[in-house]
């Protein structure tokens, strides 16, 4: 880019791009179109890519390869399992996952089907200062194909929208196939490691892919965002779940499980005591729904309910940990009595009737405030709502 259309978009970078686009008449020397694309991209990953987003000299693909690429965060944690001396990113996409793996691997292959990309990754590598990565302008089947190298790792991040750009999530359905081309795969490498939408039930990947060796959940601030798979020539009879929730302010809950110990946990019931615990996003979509409250000792409110309560503190527990300060019936004038004069509160529903839509309806509580509550059901059936406040 010239200086003048880098000027453009740095002076920009926060503006509204529809008046941008607008004003194009009063830039008639600059490709405005194209500089209010590269701005809109930049507003979209500023929150997943933040140092690449205020990068002026970085360029950036259409929205759609930015809203398909991985954040900092997860790159990060991806580029964390991996090791060895050569790895190849099938589906290179924006190329965030293949400068957090030049970061481990002393050989990274970046592998993209669309020869433009490929050539944006390879100019925004290059002023990155990332000179271990080998560019391939070609399909995932084909570079494997045609390549005599074998790899420590390889990993894939298959596209999951369909031709009319909806999202779609069965690995059949996605782009490569992985299901189909994994001989291909387990003959170029010894461990691939996939990943998928949190959408996709983890029970019909683990029965249909046949190899896994153990499986990562990822959230990020208890938003679930990927399930990764590490695929191998021996698979595990029962693959290891670790569950991570990479936290705002830098840390992570991590909690660990399986199949068998899941079936064998054996939950103990009990009606709200002083804290209440509720497992992260991570947690609860690996299946850890009894084995969570076993391994720290607490008591659940309910078969269905996946909350948890306790009088002695778990300060460990994966997930949100909250000081009960009461429990109510479900009727407005009680619940309005514990909140503020703006009858403001943070509310969840859980194995309850009504939505939390509903709920606001029905009691006349919006969003927002100090105070939490948690509508549920007791062990007699009836519904209950617990007034909290976070801990």
């Amino acid at each position: 880019m010239s200086d003048a259309a880098r000027t453009y978009i740095a002076r920009h970078l926060h503006d509204d791009p529809a008046q941008l686009a607008l004003q194009a008449r009063r830039h008639p020397s600059l490709p405005v179109p194209e500089l209010v694309r590269q701005i809109q991209a930049r507003q979209k990953a500023r929150t997943k890519l933040p140092a690449w987003a205020d990068d002026i000299d970085l360029i950036f693909p259409p929205t759609l390869s930015v809203e398909q690429a991985s954040s900092d965060r997860t790159a990060a944690f991806k580029a964390s399992l991996v090791s060895g001396e050569r790895l190849a990113d099938l589906t290179g996409g924006f190329g965030v996952d293949t400068s957090f793996f030049a970061r481990q691997i002393a050989e990274v292959h970046y592998v993209e089907r669309s020869a433009q990309l490929a050539g944006v990754v390879e100019y925004n590598l290059r002023h990155l200062g990332i000179d271990n990565v080998r560019i391939h302008a070609t399909d995932a089947v084909s570079f494997l194909k045609n390549t005599d190298l074998t790899f420590d790792w390889l990993y894939l991040d298959p596209a999951r929208r369909d031709n009319a750009a909806r999202k779609i999530y069965r690995l059949q359905d996605c782009e490569p196939d992985v299901v189909r081309i994994l001989p291909l795969l387990l003959h170029k490498s010894q461990r691939v490691l996939l990943k998928t939408s949190p959408m996709l039930d983890i029970e019909q990947a683990v029965q249909e892919l046949k190899h896994v060796r153990r499986l990562w959940v990822l959230a990020v601030d208890n938003e679930c965002k990927e399930v990764l798979y590490e695929l191998g020539q021996e698979a595990a009879v029962d693959p290891e779940r670790l569950t991570i929730n990479l936290k705002r302010d830098g840390t992570q809950q991590e909690f660990r499980l399986n199949r068998a110990r899941e079936a064998r946990a054996i939950p103990r019931y009990a009606e709200p005591q002083q804290y209440l615990y509720e497992p992260n996003s991570a947690v609860l979509k690996a299946g850890g729904f009894r084995s969570v409250g076993t391994a720290f000792e607490l008591l659940k409110l309910q078969q269905h309910s996946h909350l948890y309560t306790s009088d002695v503190l778990r300060a460990d527990f994966p997930g949100r940990i909250f000081r009960i300060r009461a429990v109510e019936k479900y009727e407005a004038a009680a619940l309005k009595a514990h909140l503020g004069s703006d009858g403001r509160a943070h509310v969840t529903t859980r194995n309850f009737p009504d939505s939390v839509a509903d709920f606001r309806q029905r009691t006349g509580i919006r969003e927002g405030g100090d105070l939490y509550l948690f509508a549920t059901t007791n062990l007699e059936g009836r519904l209950m709502v617990l007034v909290c406040e976070k801990l």
